[in-house]
This record gives C-alpha cells, structure tokens and sequence, in this order.
C-alpha cells in the first residue's frame, strides 16, 4: 500500500507539472516503480546520520540546510547555515541565514561559546540543531547538508545552461573568473566562488547574501524547468542524481511529499532574512576563536521569531530610557 502512495505522488509530480495527459506519453507505472525502489535502495544504504528534529505545532516545515566545507578524512565545517521554512497552508516560504561567525552557546562544549559552525565540526547536524535551539528557541524538523562538490553538480544538473547573477568585478579578479562584469549565467564551479566570495567591504554579510540569491534562483530554475516536457521527463534522472550529493535524515515518503508540496504549488516569493541584524551584533574577538560576531540575543531572537513563528516581537528599549 506505502509503495502505491509513492508511486501516485511521484507519478503525480510528473505529470501534473506540466498538465500532461498521461495516457500520452512513455512513462508507465512500471516505470516508476522501478525507478523508486533504486531511489530507496541507494538512499537508505547511506545510512541514517542521528537527527532528532521536532515538528512545528502549526504544521509549517523547517528544514535546516547546511553547506559544507568537506575534506577527504576530515571532519567537515559548516561554510553556510541556513534555516528554509514551507508553510504549506499558505504556500509561502521563507530563508533564513545564520551567519557562521556566530559566537554562542554550544551545548556540553568545554569551552561553552564558540563561533557557530564549530557546533557542526563538533557534532554534525545534531549539536548544530541543538545549539540554534539553545541560543534562539527555535527547532527544526530535518536537515540537509551538502558540499560544495555536490553543490556544482546539483547546479549542472538543475541549471545546465547556468544562473544569471550581477558579477562585480572584486569577484572576477578574486576567484580569477575568465568573466566581464555584469550580468552572466554562471555553471556550478563558477557560481559557486561566486557565492563564497568575501573579499570586499560587505565581506560575509555579502556572502551571506549571495548565498540566499542564489539558492532561490536554483529553485526558480528549478520550477521552471517543470514547464516543459524535456524537463519533465528528465526530472526521475535529475532527483536520483541529486539524492546522491547530500545526506538528509528525510526519508522517502517525506522529500517525494514534500517536493510534490512545493512543486505542485509554486512558490512565488521566497522571505529571507538574515541573523544577526544589523543593529544587532558587534565586532569582537575571542581568545580561542578568533574573530567573531557577538550578538545581541534579545534582538535576534524575539526578531527570529516573529519571522518563522509569526508572534509579534515586544518593544524592546535601551536601558535608561
């Protein structure tokens, strides 16, 4: 019975993306059977990294997404920390951007603060989500992490003829791009530099952004290209491919429920906001972590939930007045 419950929201994603009859075309139901069960097999035999994500009470999705800086036989750091939310009562979808440089709490941590990606080097996915609980009261249900050698594939993959971004010339000459500034369509290893790239006045703040551009614009991409045929019969190829350059905790029933979800509902708009705000943080240094971004908790945190939460954040005054 769960494996006709896939096979339907599969066959649905297919073909309703593109309002398809499908008495008209050469996917049959044999097809995706076969196909799903090589998804399920490849996926499980990765095996389950512990993740102990909590729902949210109003049936909205947050998902953490982490990019990862890996190395062979060491253990990864996590380059970018994101928080992606579907609501799918509404359709919506917000982004938000934890800057790595982040000094909090890490929980059972010997030294207690440290920047917050130091959490992921220390404990995967896990200790991170703990850690983004602990210091801004705020949980996940799953988590999806990917390096930037699955990032440049995943981007090939979706986005064969590239995503259109602004290129500034800082960028060209930093990451040595053999690009003219303005707007081009960068391929995987292209965008990518582009958005690590740090070196100039914003430098992670710009990152950070960069980062939230172009992770929408693949999704547009993405949707987009479920508006053609072409796209819709390469789709089984694209999503198995995909499944190969992250680790999730998200089982099979979940990702097809939930990418039926947002594909089938096209997303509009995409909210992002970014932690710390502006006139929340400062400059500083640590003696055993370097430069860091130390945060005023208050303001971040009442102004995180009300973004992901939707509850009104309270006045908050400076002391003495």
């Amino acid at each position: 019975m769960k494996r006709k419950i896939y096979i339907s929201i599969l066959m649905l994603l297919l073909l309703s993306a593109c309002n398809i009859n499908h008495h008209n075309n050469d996917v049959t139901e044999k097809d995706l059977s076969h196909l799903l069960q090589n998804i399920e097999e490849k996926h499980n035999a990765k095996g389950k990294i512990p993740f102990h994500g909590v729902k949210d009470t109003k049936g909205k999705v947050n998902i953490l997404i982490v990019g990862v800086d890996s190395r062979d036989n060491e253990r990864a750091r996590s380059d970018a920390i994101m928080i992606a939310q579907y609501n799918p009562k509404n359709k919506h979808a917000k982004l938000v951007s934890i800057m790595r440089d982040s000094y909090v709490e890490i929980p059972n941590y010997k030294k207690q603060f440290h920047k917050i990606n130091t959490a992921y080097y220390l404990g995967g996915p896990e200790l991170l989500r703990k850690t983004i609980k602990k210091n801004f009261s705020i949980d996940v249900e799953h988590f999806v992490a990917i390096d930037f050698k699955g990032f440049i594939k995943i981007v090939d993959l979706v986005a064969p003829d590239g995503i259109e971004v602004n290129v500034k010339e800082a960028i060209i000459k930093d990451m040595a791009l053999n690009l003219q500034p303005g707007l081009q369509r960068l391929h995987g290893k292209e965008l990518l530099s582009y958005a690590r790239f740090r070196h100039d006045g914003e430098s992670d703040f710009g990152r950070v952004k960069r980062q939230q551009e172009v992770l929408t614009s693949l999704k547009e991409e993405f949707v987009n290209r479920l508006g053609t045929v072409d796209g819709v019969f390469k789709l089984p190829t694209v999503g198995e491919e995909v499944l190969n350059y992250i680790d999730t905790d998200m089982s099979m029933k979940s990702l097809l429920s939930l990418g039926g979800s947002v594909l089938l509902n096209k997303v509009e708009h995409i909210e992002t906001m970014r932690i710390p705000l502006n006139s929340a943080y400062r400059n500083s240094k640590s003696s055993h972590a370097g430069s860091i971004l130390e945060l005023d908790f208050l303001k971040n945190k009442e102004a995180l939930k009300e973004f992901l939460v939707d509850e009104p954040a309270p006045v908050i005054r400076d002391k003495g007045k």
